[in-house]
């Protein structure tokens, strides 16, 4: 089995966009959603729909410009910029996004300012500009953002762009970010942001700002958000034998990954423990086989069960693992700014 102890620490990660189908593109374009406000705990809460892309990643909307213009973005914690392509890019990774015209808002104001920003699949070249960014009913005006002059190595992505919401420390432009501006401005009551994330339902997963919901997740209902922010350290046990991290080791908590990745010796242990085998990007097992953690194994398009581990390509000094998607599907996380922690609890 597996057991989680996660150490509570400023998310650090940087985004690695992963290549997707064509089909991704289409299936993303037809879900409505919608975006509500409540009143919890003496705070302004708000949710933000987001829609559960074939178990890969979560999209929501979001507006930029004056009149609003649409973008499906990655609500990502592994980032800190946000960026949209726009019209004139002229690479073939976006042409198959929804572009922003900037002619047409009266409240874009332009820089000179371009920077690079490199993943592990491919790299963009951005270039510095602002405007009114809403999220739903949060409006955050002069908000600087990046414009994706090229994207090399980026085709086929089932987004147009990505919100990222890192510290801005972490910012490859330098600009800060919307939620630190939000909160800069009194939009956002307490500075906290919190996911809820499901397997397999297209619609119900959602972020929310400000506070969090107690519905979402298998605690008491109170106001103390405490609880949620134990000491807790990463460890992974599998046929009663802890086989990484037997002294706790370090985990972000990342959004914008889809799988769980971890240094590759102890990723090859594990494949092999589950007997697991190769076949070209993905370890595959028998849908069959009695695994106690099933929530880490997916299927494929032709229904063939691989496992979500998967080696960590950014060498480090550390025994570093990310805990994406297929991990926070088992919680409701919540992001604390004020305290600088992060806190999970068993989702509903």
């Amino acid at each position: 089995m597996l057991r989680e102890r996660i150490p509570l620490r400023q998310v650090k990660t940087i985004r690695k966009p992963r290549s997707g189908k064509n089909t991704l593109n289409n299936f993303v374009k037809v879900h409505a959603y919608r975006l509500f406000q409540i009143s919890s705990c003496g705070s302004n809460l708000t949710i933000h729909p987001l829609r559960n892309i074939m178990d890969m990643l979560y999209v929501g909307n979001i507006t930029i410009g004056t009149p609003p213009q649409e973008f499906q973005v990655v609500f990502d914690t592994g980032s800190s910029d946000l960026w949209v392509p726009p019209v004139f890019c002229q690479s073939l990774a976006c042409a198959t996004k929804v572009m922003f015209i900037h002619l047409w808002s009266s409240t874009f104001q332009h820089t000179q300012k371009v920077f690079n920003i490199k993943y592990h699949t491919g790299r963009m070249k951005g270039l510095l500009v602002y405007d009114t960014v809403r999220i739903g009913d949060l409006v955050s005006t002069d908000q600087p953002f990046s414009l994706s002059m090229a994207e090399y190595g980026l085709e086929h992505i089932p987004f147009d762009g990505i919100l990222g919401l890192n510290y801005p420390n972490m910012s490859f432009s330098g600009a800060i970010p919307i939620f630190d501006n939000l909160k800069n401005e009194g939009a956002i009551s307490e500075p906290v942001f919190a996911f809820y994330l499901s397997k397999d339902k297209r619609e119900g997963n959602v972020v929310m700002f400000g506070w969090v919901d107690h519905h979402y997740y298998k605690a008491e209902l109170n106001c103390d958000l405490d609880a949620l922010f134990l000491p807790l350290f990463l460890s992974i046990s599998m046929k009663r034998k802890v086989i990484a991290c037997s002294g706790g080791c370090e985990a972000f908590v990342d959004t914008g990954t889809a799988l769980i990745k971890g240094p590759r010796r102890l990723v090859n242990n594990i494949q092999k423990l589950i007997g697991a085998t190769s076949r070209g990007s993905k370890h595959y097992i028998s849908c069959s086989a009695v695994i106690s953690s099933r929530a880490y194994i997916l299927k494929d398009s032709r229904s063939h069960c691989y496992t979500t581990f998967k080696e960590n390509t950014v060498r480090t000094s550390r025994e570093i693992w990310i805990l994406g998607d297929v991990f926070l599907r088992l919680y409701f996380s919540v992001f604390d700014r004020r305290n600088d922690r992060i806190g999970l609890a068993r989702a509903v």
